[in-house]
């Protein structure tokens, strides 16, 4: 009789440990499939910047000379940001028709931290702009995005200030 008792415990020791086991590994693959967790550090801000993004408005300021683009009227302009890369495409309404003929576009990796959203520009048609970074002030309320920073690219002697307002395109 010993030696049976032995091996029954033996017995439940082993079923109590697969129960224990099972129980442990589909928690661990329950709480895997919830929701991410919020890394920390990040920034609320950079959960509301992602997106795609209309200009509705551009103002220049180069040399003391203003001048503001209602992109709303015969051009369309948008910025696309994800996680970790940006793109923008900007074309006239007119499909090319006519002297406002335009198309333009470009793209890279951005940066951002607190406030100061960073382009780095690693594609453009104008490609005398490819390879410089643009630090950007930015602020989102609500479903807009306005960002303001300085353009300097001295090999195209540009040196402006940029002002750009934007609306969140809803899918």
């Amino acid at each position: 009789m010993p030696g049976g008792f032995a091996a029954s415990q033996e017995t439940i020791k082993t079923k109590f440990m697969k129960k224990t086991i099972g129980w442990v590994v589909l928690g661990t693959v329950l709480l895997g499939c919830g929701p991410a967790a919020e890394q920390e550090g990040t920034k609320p801000a950079a959960t509301s910047i992602r997106g795609t993004w209309k200009l509705v408005r551009g103002t220049v300021i180069e040399k003391g000379d203003t001048t503001v683009t209602d992109y709303t009227r015969g051009k369309s302009f948008i910025k696309i940001i994800n996680d970790t890369h940006f793109a923008f495409l900007l074309h006239d309404l007119a499909k090319g028709k006519d002297s406002a003929a335009v198309f333009a576009s470009g793209g890279g990796t951005y940066s951002l931290t607190d406030s100061v959203y960073t382009e780095h520009l690693e594609y453009c048609s104008d490609r005398q702009w490819e390879g410089h970074d643009f630090a950007f002030a930015v602020t989102v309320r609500n479903d807009s995005l306005t960002q303001q920073g300085i353009e300097q690219v001295e090999s195209a002697g540009i040196n402006r200030v940029n002002i750009e307002n934007y609306v969140r395109v809803q899918p």
